[in-house]
């Protein structure tokens, strides 16, 4: 019975963040207009270690450890995820953008392979060969529009697919709340970095200018939904297998969906469905076989 509670729990907190998840990528398609995409990053990652410094005071460990190579190469993908899926979202509409970041599961299931020699049989590749179709068929006609900008979130997704890789390689030995703070000391470090750079060379997605109170406010609450819900997320995996909680990835693009038509007057036409449709498919069929196999030598 206790084991059942864990697992409802955890579920619930994993639809709760998938669903609050968009929120982050609204206030920064919002933004996009009057504040450059990698001061938006810089601030998620900011208020992120703000909000989490306190909770430090409950892990334990030391600061120096072999792994700090890690948790500098792991902050610096997930400042670059970030980057290039909200400037991804200056061009592109919420629910398409997310869409197309969802191969990522896909991703991380070739790199697991990789690094982690696991097992990938020709029914998973198949499935991942039909996600990445349906990522085309979502990006072909916005790539006519937009230009190279369609592919922000493929970028993304490979860097998140990486940084998931060093989170489970990582997450064995660290405390879930120091790896949070970590990525977001490495992430706030890269971004400011960037940002001196590209405001001194004019490159405009790396510009920096001081946020009016409105933006501060906005920026604040990005930061604020970024950390509940990551947070969220990794204490649900602690209560129950990924099995069991990666399909509930695919809600977030039910969020995405709302809010890009509330907020941004956008709803995906019937190509951009077919194209979620496969991806879902296709993801849903690989945590399957990933469960099963899981089972089978577990």
């Amino acid at each position: 019975m206790i084991r059942k509670n864990s697992t409802a729990s955890a579920m619930v907190m994993m639809i709760a963040a998938m669903l609050m998840l968009p929120g982050i990528d609204a206030i920064a398609k919002w933004l996009s207009g009057s504040v450059s995409s990698g001061q938006v990053t810089w601030s998620r990652f900011f208020f992120q270690i703000i909000l989490m410094s306190p909770l430090l005071l409950k892990t334990r460990g030391p600061w120096f450890t072999p792994a700090l190579a890690l948790h500098a190469a792991r902050g610096s993908l997930i400042a670059f995820a970030t980057l290039f899926f909200f400037s991804g979202l200056a061009y592109l509409p919420l629910a398409d953008a997310i869409a197309i970041f969802f191969i990522e599961p896909l991703l991380v299931t070739l790199l697991s392979a990789l690094f982690f020699k696991e097992a990938i049989h020709w029914r998973r590749i198949s499935a991942i060969s039909l996600g990445f179709v349906g990522a085309l068929i979502i990006i072909r006609p916005t790539f006519g529009e937009v230009g190279f900008a369609a592919l922000y979130p493929v970028a993304a997704a490979f860097c998140f697919s990486f940084y998931i890789v060093l989170t489970r390689k990582l997450v064995r030995h660290e405390d879930p709340i120091r790896l949070q703070f970590f990525a977001g000391i490495f992430g706030c470090l890269v971004m400011s970095i960037a940002l001196s750079y590209g405001t001194t060379q004019g490159v405009l997605i790396l510009t920096a200018a001081w946020p009016t109170t409105d933006h501060w406010m906005l920026l604040g609450a990005l930061g604020l939904i970024a950390t509940v819900c990551h947070l969220l997320v990794v204490y649900a995996y602690r209560l129950a297998s990924i099995g069991i909680l990666a399909p509930f990835q695919y809600v977030e693009i039910i969020g995405a969906t709302i809010l890009g038509l509330v907020i941004f007057d956008e709803f995906p036409d019937s190509v951009t469905w077919i194209g979620v449709a496969i991806i879902v498919c296709s993801g849903m069929y690989v945590f399957h076989r990933e469960a099963k196999l899981a089972a089978t030598t577990g």
